[in-house]
């Protein structure tokens, strides 16, 4: 589904990733830990077309289609959804807006007819519910005024509305808590553990792996994948850390 083949991108001249290859098959969750600086956000930014990461060599193949060759928007119409680190706000833009005109703009390149006011205020009620997400919520401007855990929730409103194939999802246990993280976790499964979709979930800690448990997890470190292993690796990640932690080569 997504092919990752030695993958190089730098900002500002830095280079970040030095060479990344990752596979990530239809039906996959797969996890990204590792230290501070080794490039996990970068490798979302990329793979979601952010302005100002330059990929200097490798490629990427999203369903057959070449994902470098594609804008943002083209990006997100092929099935990809790119969950931030910290979720921006967008004054003056509600949330029932921003999230419907997204859903259409995807809808009219897939020869979808659009959304009436009233069949998608419906369908953006019914996903704020499974979250416990306040529907009048959705009146205010996008992330506006929100915590961080009320950022991550309509991040995951936003995902189930646009339902993509495939997510990418930077920290998204990042500002939660307990409860909060058990509620987003059973999202993230809800939404997206399905055969024909996949899920590549950014994260500094195995606590969301709890409810979210990957079939792969992989340490990124200095800009390469350098271990690769199942659930159990992020156990031993969280109790030995990255510089003792043994797992299987990349």
């Amino acid at each position: 589904m997504l092919k990752i083949e030695n993958l190089h991108a730098e900002i500002d001249g830095k280079e970040i990733l030095k060479g990344l290859s990752l596979t990530v098959n239809a039906g996959e969750i797969h996890a990204i830990m590792g230290p501070n600086g080794a490039g996990k956000s970068t490798l979302g930014y990329v793979l979601g077309g952010r302005p100002g990461y330059e990929v200097t060599e490798g490629s990427v193949t999203f369903d057959g289609q070449d994902l470098l060759e594609l804008a943002p928007n083209e990006r997100a119409a092929a099935g990809l959804f790119l969950g931030f680190q910290y979720p921006v706000e967008i004054p003056g833009v509600s949330n029932v807006q921003f999230l419907r005109e997204a859903l259409n703009a995807q809808r009219a390149v897939r020869d979808q007819k659009p959304l009436s006011g009233a069949e998608f205020l419906k369908l953006a009620r019914a996903e704020a519910g499974k979250l416990d997400m306040d529907a009048e919520m959705l009146k205010r401007p996008v992330n506006v005024g929100f915590s961080g855990g009320e950022k991550k929730r309509n991040e995951m409103v936003q995902m189930g509305v646009v339902d993509p194939a495939f997510a990418i999802l930077d920290e998204t246990d990042s500002g939660l808590d307990i409860d909060a993280l058990r509620i987003v976790g059973d999202g993230i499964n809800r939404i997206m553990r399905a055969p024909h979709k996949a899920v590549l979930l950014i994260t500094h800690y195995q606590r969301l792996l709890d409810y979210v448990r990957p079939d792969f997890v992989h340490v990124l470190d200095g800009g390469v994948i350098t271990r690769t292993g199942g659930p159990e690796l992020a156990h031993q990640l969280e109790r030995e850390g990255y510089a003792t932690g043994e797992g299987v080569a990349a």
